[in-house]
C-alpha cells in the first residue's frame, strides 16, 4: 500500500552501492540522496508506490495513484488524458521535477511533465520526495521529485497481460515478458488504452475554456516499453531503456480542440567498481515532449521539446559509514515548434557534492550545487539534514534546503509575451519530523515552511516578470497498520500556501490548492477474495489569485474487489466515485461521475 516504509531495491544509475558498506537486507530508496540507501536510514520525507499498490487501486492512470498521496494536490482539466497539475507541498505545478529511470521528463516549453499521458501499466515503482532537491537535481526542484521506474525484469522467463473495460467506453489491455538469469535481466511490455470520455468543459466563452461544445472529449494511447541490462564478470553494469507514449487527446477550446501527441523518455547507464569503496556510474538520455495542435481535425500548431541529459557521478566511501558523491550533469534544451521563438536551444552545466555520515545516534546529510544556465548564468544551492535516532523505533529528523527554477522557454521567449530579463525563482525551506515504528505499524509527523522569491507573475501588461512571492507552512501526518486482518492507512495534509506578494492578492491562498487533504485506505483478504476501499477529501480552494472564485471542498469513495482464479490469474472490479459526487478542480472543468472498471489479470509473482 502506499506507505512511507519503503519497498523495493532498485538502482538509479546502474549499480550504485549502498550508503553505507556492509551487507543490507532492508529495502532501498535512490531518488532522496542519488544513492542507494535503506527506507530506514532516509533523512528525507519519501513516499513509494509499488506495482502491487497500482494492480491493489486499479487504477487506469498516473493520477488514480498520485492523488492522496501526502502533500500533494492535483488540479485536472476534464478527466482521463486532460492537462493534469501537480502541486506538491504548495509549491507550483511547475517547481515538481519528474525524472524516468534517471532521465528528465520535463518539457522545456511548459517547465510541466505531461502526466496525463505516462501510461500506468508500464510503471514497476515512484519515488516521491518532498522537499528541496536543487543541490542534487538543479532546476524544477522546489517543491520535490517525482521519479517513475519502469518495469525492470529479471529471474525466468515471465509472461504477463490484462484486460479490461469499463464505462464511458473504456477499454484497455496490456502485455509483456520478462525475465533474465544471474547476469542479466530484461522486460517488455505494451499497453493501449482508449476512452470516450466526459464532456471536459461545462462551457464559457469568456473563462475555462473559452467555448461551448457540449459533447464527450474522447482519449486514446498506445505505449511500449523495454528496459534491459547486463552485468559482467568484473560486476561492471550496463542497462538501456525506453519509454514511449502515442496518443490522440479531445478537448474544448475555441482556438485547438485535438491534440497528437508523443511522449517518450530514453537512456542508457554504465556502472562500475574501481575499488571497493569507489563506485562512478555513467547516465545518458533523452527525453520528447511532442505535441501537434488541431482545431477540428486540422492542423493548427506544433509544439515540440527535447531535453538530452549526462549525469556522471562518483560515490566514494571514505570510511564505514561515511560517503561521499561527486558529480557532474549536463542538460540541452530544444524546441521546434511553429510558433517562432526567439531562442530555440540553451544547455546547463551542473557539479554537486555530497556527504552522507553517521556518528552512533545522529546520521548527517550535506549537499551543495552550481549551475551554471546559459540564459541565467550561475546559481547556487545547498541542503543540510540531521537525524537522530531516540530508540524503539523512534527517530527525529530536521532539515534546510534551498532551490531554485529556471524560467521555461515560454516564459522566456514565446512571441509577444516572454521576458527574456527573467530571473530564477528560489525558495528556502526548513523542515522537522519525528517518526516511529512500534510494533502495531508505522507513523510519522512533518512541519515545513517553504519561502519562495521572485516568482514569476504577470506585470501590468500581462508579461512574466518576478514580481510575486510566497509562504507556504504545512504539516503532514501518516500511519499505517495491520489490524484485525484489515491493512490501514490514511495521511492528513494542512496546508497554508499564502500569496505574499504585494498589492491586493498578499494574503491570498494560492490557487487550486486545498487547505486540507486527507486520504483513507482499508483492504482485507478472505480467501481467494479481496475487497478494499479508498476514501478521498479535499477542502475548499479558489481558483484565481484574487481569490473570487471558490471552488467546493469535495470527498470521493472508491471501492474495490477482486477473485483469485489461481494465484496468478485475477478478476478485478473497481467503482470509482461510487456517490457520485460532482465536482471541479479547475473551474468549469468537469470531473468524472460514477464510473466502473472490470479488468482481467494474469501477472505471476504480483502480491
Amino acid at each position: 500500500m502506499k506507505k512511507c516504509c519503503l519497498s523495493a531495491a532498485v538502482l538509479l544509475l546502474g549499480s550504485i552501492p549502498p550508503v553505507f558498506a556492509g551487507d543490507i537486507s532492508e529495502p532501498l530508496i535512490v531518488t532522496a540522496t542519488r544513492t542507494a540507501q535503506t527506507a530506514d536510514a532516509t533523512l528525507a520525507t519519501v513516499t513509494v508506490i509499488t506495482r502491487a499498490d497500482i494492480e491493489r487501486l486499479q487504477a487506469t492512470s498516473l493520477q488514480d495513484v498520485l492523488r492522496g498521496t501526502p502533500g500533494m494536490d492535483i488540479s485536472n482539466n476534464g478527466g482521463q488524458g486532460k492537462a493534469t497539475s501537480v502541486f506538491l507541498r504548495g509549491a507550483n505545478s511547475d517547481h515538481v521535477l519528474v525524472l524516468i529511470d534517471g532521465v528528465k521528463a520535463d518539457s522545456a516549453t511548459l517547465g510541466t511533465s505531461s502526466f496525463q499521458d505516462i501510461p500506468i501499466d508500464q510503471i514497476e515503482r515512484i519515488e516521491i520526495v518532498r522537499g528541496p532537491r536543487s543541490s542534487l537535481y538543479g532546476s524544477e526542484a522546489i517543491g520535490g521529485v517525482i521519479q517513475i521506474f519502469t518495469r525492470k525484469g529479471g529471474g525466468a522467463f515471465t509472461p504477463s497481460f490484462s484486460i479490461g473495460a469499463g464505462s464511458d467506453q473504456t477499454y484497455k489491455a496490456s502485455a509483456g515478458v520478462s525475465g533474465g538469469d544471474k547476469r542479466s535481466w530484461y522486460n517488455a511490455n505494451l499497453s493501449g488504452f482508449t476512452t470516450a470520455g466526459i464532456d471536459a468543459c461545462r462551457g464559457s466563452l469568456s473563462a475555462g475554456c473559452y467555448a461551448i461544445e457540449p459533447d464527450k472529449d474522447g482519449y486514446r494511447n498506445s505505449s511500449g516499453s523495454l528496459r534491459a541490462g547486463y552485468r559482467f564478470a568484473n560486476d561492471a553494469e550496463v542497462e538501456a531503456h525506453i519509454l514511449r507514449v502515442q496518443g490522440h487527446n479531445k478537448y474544448d477550446g475555441s482556438f485547438v480542440n485535438e491534440s497528437d501527441i508523443v511522449q517518450q523518455a530514453a537512456g542508457a547507464s554504465l556502472g562500475y567498481s574501481p575499488t571497493d569503496r569507489w563506485h562512478a556510474s555513467l547516465l545518458a538520455g533523452r527525453s520528447n515532449d511532442d505535441s501537434d495542435d488541431l482545431l477540428d481535425g486540422v492542423f493548427s500548431g506544433r509544439f515540440n521539446t527535447e531535453r538530452d541529459t549526462l549525469s556522471f557521478q562518483n560515490d566514494i566511501s571514505v570510511a564505514d559509514k561515511h560517503l561521499i558523491t561527486l558529480g557532474l550533469n549536463y542538460q540541452n534544451d530544444k524546441v521546434d515548434s511553429t510558433t517562432a521563438y526567439d531562442v530555440t536551444a540553451r544547455n546547463d552545466k551542473g557539479l554537486f557534492a555530497q556527504y552522507q555520515g553517521s556518528f552512533g545516534p545522529q546520521d548527517v546529510q550535506f549537499a551543495m550545487r552550481g549551475d551554471d544556465n546559459g540564459q541565467f548564468g550561475h546559481h547556487g544551492t545547498g541542503s543540510a539534514a540531521w537525524g537522530y535516532n531516540l530508540g524503539d523505533g523512534l527517530r527525529l529528523t530536521a532539515s534546510y534546503g534551498t532551490a531554485f527554477k529556471a524560467p521555461t522557454f515560454n516564459q522566456l521567449y514565446y512571441p509577444g509575451f516572454g521576458n527574456p530579463n527573467l530571473k530564477p525563482e528560489t525558495s528556502r525551506s526548513a523542515e522537522v519530523g519525528l517518526r516511529g515504528k512500534p510494533g502495531w505499524g508505522s507513523w510519522s509527523l512533518n512541519a515545513y515552511q517553504t519561502m519562495v522569491d521572485q516568482l514569476i507573475g504577470s506585470d501590468a501588461n500581462f508579461n512574466p516578470a518576478n514580481i510575486d512571492s510566497a509562504r507556504i507552512r504545512g504539516i503532514e501526518a501518516i500511519s499505517s497498520t495491520h489490524l484485525a486482518g484489515w491493512d490501514i492507512s490514511g495521511n492528513l495534509t494542512l496546508l497554508n500556501p499564502e500569496n505574499r506578494s504585494g498589492g491586493a492578492n498578499q494574503g491570498n491562498v494560492l490557487p487550486r490548492r486545498a487547505k486540507q487533504t486527507m486520504s483513507f485506505d482499508l483492504d482485507r483478504a478472505y480467501g481467494k477474495l479481496r475487497f478494499g476501499t479508498t476514501l478521498f477529501a479535499a477542502g475548499r480552494r479558489y481558483d484565481d489569485l484574487a481569490n473570487t472564485v471558490e471552488l467546493g471542498g469535495y470527498a470521493t469513495l472508491d471501492l474495490r474487489a477482486e477473485y483469485a482464479f489461481t494465484k496468478d490469474l485475477l478478476l478485478q472490479g473497481r467503482v470509482g466515485n461510487a456517490l457520485d459526487k460532482q465536482y471541479e478542480t479547475a473551474a468549469y472543468f468537469n470531473q468524472p461521475g460514477r464510473d466502473f472498471l472490470l479488468t482481467l489479470r494474469y501477472q505471476p509473482g504480483s502480491k
